[in-house]
């Protein structure tokens, strides 16, 4: 079916697209056994999918990454497409518009996408609302993905974390600490060690509730250098987080195929350009580390084939986004399928 519609889709403008695609997804999951329909054909359960990563149980190891659902709004559809678990965000203190339109690019010739949207959500109160009120809340499980707003300096940025991180711990099962977006001026910044560590710390003082804590997770850029990559390594060590999530999107542009004009673009490039960098900081920080702390493999998995080359590189689970907008939902059930009986 998605053959049929995504010549469509693609003739629209990339948000739009985005809307109606979501817009639709979550009329058929208010019909009467409209998640049970999508969960019959999209869904794939299987007991050799299952994974304990950083104490949390995952029913599949093929996640949704941050980025489709910045603020919660479609978790349980999404859910209902067959994946194991939802990250949403990123999410920061205040809302903010984010980046002028248009800010989102495909590259078709490249199976790519180029975006600039520069964290535009609702705040962190609205994600945190929509994540109390959700039914089903027992059968999937949900990452927060928290930021810093634009108007926020770098030197208070820890307290902007702070605020998701207070206001999401009742309602996620793990954290991300997103410092690599390349579209908040100055966010990269905090990835060098000084002030990333900082940061991690902070939240970590904070990371207990009741007798509860919740795993916290960097995203990381795939634009570091090797030297970078085991500062990253020693700061996972130093703060004790419970892992990394490799990679965010990149600023490269090398050997792309597409048009001069759309390739020129500001913002981060994900895709199948991604796939071979993001495997390698993924090999990496495995190989270096000795397997000290588990990986969410995401960048350029467009295939059954892509998800088994980050996961044999040493990722413990995988998230898409690009490769599930060119793709199509079925990817998620294909991919399941070929871990299930590998």
């Amino acid at each position: 079916m998605y053959k049929l519609v995504k010549p469509l889709l693609f003739s629209l403008d990339p948000e739009t697209a985005h809307g109606i695609v979501s817009g639709g997804l979550k009329s058929c999951c208010k019909l009467w056994g409209g998640k049970r329909l999508l969960r019959s054909v999209y869904g794939y359960d299987h007991t050799n999918l299952e994974r304990e990563v950083f104490g949390l149980k995952f029913r599949n190891p093929v996640g949704l990454a941050a980025g489709f659902d910045k603020n919660a709004d479609y978790v349980e559809e999404m859910a209902a497409l067959g994946f194991g678990f939802i990250e949403i965000g990123t999410v920061t203190p205040r809302p903010q518009p984010g980046n002028d339109r248009p800010r989102l690019f495909r590259l078709v010739d490249d199976h790519a996408l180029i975006n600039r949207m520069g964290f535009n959500n609702q705040g962190v109160d609205v994600a945190a609302t929509r994540l109390r009120q959700l039914k089903d809340r027992h059968q999937f499980l949900i990452g927060g993905n928290i930021g810093k707003n634009k108007s926020t300096p770098n030197e208070d940025a820890v307290s902007d974390y702070i605020k998701c991180f207070d206001a999401l711990f009742d309602v996620v099962d793990y954290f991300v600490v997103n410092v690599s977006s390349p579209n908040t001026p100055g966010l990269r910044a905090l990835q060098e060690r000084e002030p990333l560590t900082h940061i991690l710390n902070t939240l970590q003082q904070r990371n207990r509730k009741g007798g509860i804590s919740r795993p916290i997770l960097l995203k990381i850029a795939p634009d570091l250098t090797d030297s970078q990559l085991d500062d990253i390594i020693a700061i996972v060590s130093d703060t004790n987080i419970a892992g990394v999530i490799a990679t965010n999107t990149t600023i490269s542009r090398e050997g792309l195929q597409s048009n001069q004009r759309c390739a020129s673009e500001a913002g981060g490039l994900s895709g199948k350009p991604l796939a071979k960098r993001a495997t390698e900081v993924i090999r990496y920080l495995t190989t270096k580390s000795n397997r000290a702390f588990p990986i969410i493999g995401v960048g350029g998995i467009h295939s059954p084939e892509d998800a088994l080359e980050k996961l044999d590189a040493g990722a413990a689970l995988v998230q898409l986004y690009t490769g599930f907008i060119y793709e199509g939902p079925g990817l998620v059930k294909r991919i399941c399928k070929k871990i299930a009986h590998r």
